[in-house]
């Protein structure tokens, strides 16, 4: 029994390619699409701030002392500890909330119950980013539409049907795929940007006593004076924060420094000198509270700014939409979701995706968020909570990446955590008191996914422990065969199975109803590592194991596109040849029996026996050659 890896030169597998671009294209198409969602947070934040409920006086001193914390908050939070740190926490180039929890996992593999725990805080960290993927469309584009009050007050009752309309249509086309759209992502976004700081610095030029908010002392005297409304104004002041995920989870399409260069050389100083303008603004003109975005613009302009905004909230709308196609795939690949139907919408970028059942899912929730708060000021009561619990993960978890992974010293590295865990307390304390006033609708929605996600991916385990408790083991199986003398099909079959140390349940159907082997018999396993990307030269391990039988594995990192076939090409330099016209792929169809005395509760057992049945097809996911498969079904009980 002998066992070989391919040793191919390494090849990129439509991998993470941001370095064959010139910086200058990828920086605008950061700027496009990891910029979108923060880069509309001026349409709806001062607003808030100064609602009723936050108790803040609209007035010079507290108009200065907000506008600080919010560009002090920008400071800290997004340039500090997004820009300058965690960008720097990559996983072989990829980012986001689950290559972020690979890492720390990764960094505590010699603990096995530290690693369950981050991995599970992970996984409910991913699950609030759906939240945020229902919430941000349905404020973005109904802060754009309340425009439509300034163009003519009689507009003012259409926003909502408006909203719904635009959403609509952005679900709609999600289909034919994102790519000839995206390229003008980044010039639409770069012209939003170039209008905030314009409009911010007219005002602040009426205005220059605003420029009193970048003393960082007037945002602690603001805090220090809010008392017992404290929390209040930083619930609504984290409006200003939302989207800052972005620049991590988007990270290895475009890189660090192309998103770095963006921040800094034009979406911070726009973003401040918006906020700045919009404080000198109600300086002068208390009564543009009602919304003092739009009462920047002359009153000609309201309407191209309008337009303007509407396209703003679109893209912002499509990079989390994009971002939940892509966390459902990594979910999947990783083992916390059933398989579903994936479209690749373009030959060249293995990152441009459509999943059907996500994008419906993800309409019906978006719809039902605008019809049911009908405002962008109601629905800032569930916006924040989702997004500030993710970013309070984040930090945990690159504590684990920085301290074990780094080797940074443990004072600095818990220093530093403590530090921005202190942060993070006061932001998702200033979101939860907004809890019964929406906030419950992204946390709902959050752990009604983190419990689908645990009863899979506990489901998926009982199920591997009964196939090895009730099957046969390979190796004796293939001994034994020796004395048989069963008649051999000159063709190969390939059973892919999840425990290559036990006879497949399809491989027992064809010896018992055919009674025939083939000549070589493939058991394939195919595994997906903790990693983004697996290059072509780690991907295959072949084990000869005699009379005709081989062990394959197959490793796929989770941002890797699950293709077998293509996989299994590499195989032929290691000493097995897969001829594609003579070869049968066998496949186990397993129904789930729930049983009492499980390792689960019953209602949990039901729960993973549907989600087994509509799981999607493993023909279409591992990309099989449907004309060459055969599948058989087995019933097995938990």
């Amino acid at each position: 029994m002998t066992t070989t890896t391919a040793g191919l030169p390494p090849q990129a597998e439509a991998a993470p390619g941001p370095r064959r671009q010139g910086r200058a294209a990828l920086t605008l198409g950061a700027v496009g699409v990891v910029y979108g969602d923060i880069g509309t947070s001026p349409l709806y934040t001062m607003k808030e701030v100064f609602a009723p409920a936050t108790g803040v006086p609209l007035d010079a001193h507290h108009l200065i002392g907000a506008v600080s914390v919010i560009f002090w908050a920008l400071m800290l939070v997004v340039t500090l500890k997004y820009v300058i740190l965690i960008l720097r926490a990559d996983n072989r180039g990829e980012g986001g909330g689950l290559a972020l929890t690979a890492l720390a996992a990764q960094a505590v593999r010699e603990r096995p119950r530290w690693r369950a725990a981050l991995l599970l805080l992970g996984v409910f960290g991913a699950t609030l980013f759906y939240g945020d993927s229902v919430i941000t469309p349905a404020i973005s584009v109904l802060g754009a539409t309340e425009g439509l009050g300034l163009v003519a007050p009689s507009l003012a009752r259409w926003a909502v049907p408006a909203s719904i309309a635009i959403v609509l249509a952005l679900f709609l086309v999600q289909r034919y795929g994102t790519g000839r759209v995206g390229r003008c992502f980044g010039p639409v976004i770069v012209l939003w940007f170039l209008v905030l700081g314009a409009t911010g610095v007219e005002q602040i030029a009426r205005q220059p006593a605003i420029l009193a908010a970048l003393d960082p002392l007037r945002a602690w005297q603001f805090l220090a004076e809010r008392g017992g409304h404290l929390l209040a104004a930083v619930g609504a002041i984290v409006l200003a924060l939302t989207g800052a995920e972005a620049l991590y989870a988007d990270m290895g399409h475009f890189g660090r420094r192309p998103i770095q260069w963006a921040w800094a050389g034009l979406v911070l100083p726009a973003l401040a000198l918006n906020y700045l303008g919009q404080g000198a603004l109600l300086m002068a003109e208390p009564d543009a509270i009602e919304n003092p975005f739009y009462r920047l613009f002359p009153e000609a302009w309201v309407l191209p700014a309008l337009v303007l905004a509407t396209l703003a909230a679109i893209i912002a709308s499509q990079a989390v939409i994009s971002g939940a196609y892509s966390m459902t795939q990594q979910a999947i690949q990783l083992g916390f979701l059933p398989r579903m139907t994936v479209r690749y919408t373009s030959a060249r970028e293995a990152g441009q995706i459509y999943m059907p059942a996500v994008n419906w899912a993800l309409l019906a929730g978006v719809v039902a968020a605008v019809a049911g708060f009908g405002s962008s000021s109601a629905l800032a009561g569930a916006y924040g909570i989702a997004v500030t619990l993710t970013m309070m993960i984040t930090t945990v978890l690159t504590f684990f990446v920085v301290s074990r992974g780094w080797g940074l010293p443990l004072p600095v590295a818990a220093g530093a955590t403590l530090f921005f865990l202190a942060i993070d307390a006061l932001l998702v304390a200033g979101c939860a008191v907004k809890l019964f006033d929406g906030g419950w609708f992204p946390l709902v929605l959050g752990l009604l996914l983190f419990g689908l996600m645990c009863t899979w991916a506990r489901g998926r385990a009982q199920l591997l422990a009964s196939i090895r408790r009730d099957g046969l083991e390979l190796l004796p199986f293939i001994e034994a065969l020796e004395q048989e003398t069963l008649p051999r099909v000159a063709r190969t079959a390939i059973y892919p199975v999840a425990d290559p140390d036990h006879v497949p349940q399809a491989l027992l159907h064809n010896l018992k109803h055919y009674q025939v082997l083939h000549e070589r018999n493939v058991i394939l396993t195919v595994s997906f590592r903790e990693q983004p990307w697996v290059p072509m030269h780690e991907r295959v391990t072949v084990e000869a194991l005699g009379r005709g039988f081989w062990r394959v594995r197959l490793h796929f990192g989770f941002m890797n596109i699950p293709d077998v076939p293509r996989a299994l090409t590499l195989a032929g330099p290691l000493g097995l040849a897969i001829p594609v016209f003579e070869t049968s792929y066998f496949l186990s169809r397993e129904t789930v029996v729930p049983a009492a005395g499980g390792g689960m509760a019953g209602w949990r057992e039901r729960l993973f026996a549907a989600m087994s049945r509509n799981a999607g097809s493993v023909i279409d996911y591992f990309r099989l050659p449907g004309h060459a498969v055969v599948e058989l079904g087995t019933r097995i009980q938990l």
